[in-house]
């Protein structure tokens, strides 16, 4: 952990069940408790699941390696994974490892939610028979 830095703290909100809000520190000291929540909420199976980082301060390769991790447990039966609210900090971390390709990132948890639910009214309209 960085000297003077805070841990990171995931905290669930019951009014977003499918948002994990992060703050603080996401390092090797608290990656194991961002998995364990991670996994609480994959093991319902979102459709969609969106991390908010609005109030994250740094993540290190094991942070990193937790949200990729979850990211292609929850794409693997189908679902959505989107970060949002990136602050300049964790957005270099993200374009430096070049993840910002990889990770659907969005500006807040609204326009993220948002996206996600267009994304997914579109997969049913094109799943809808043709008559």
């Amino acid at each position: 952990m960085r000297e003077n830095a805070s841990p990171a703290t995931p905290v669930a909100r019951q009014h977003r069940p499918n948002v994990l809000p992060l703050e603080g520190d996401i390092d090797l000291h608290v990656s194991p408790a961002v998995t364990e929540s991670l996994n609480a909420m994959i093991k319902k199976k979102p459709a969609r699941l969106v991390i908010d980082l609005s109030r994250a301060t740094y993540i290190d390769s094991a942070g990193l390696a937790a949200l990729i991790l979850a990211m292609q447990e929850v794409e693997a039966y189908g679902g959505g994974f989107f970060l949002a609210g990136l602050q300049e900090t964790l957005r270099s971390i993200f374009e430096t490892s070049r993840l910002d390709g990889i990770f659907p990132i969005f500006q807040d948890v609204d326009a993220a939610l948002a996206a996600s639910e267009s994304s997914a009214i579109l997969a049913r309209s094109c799943e809808a028979p043709v008559g």
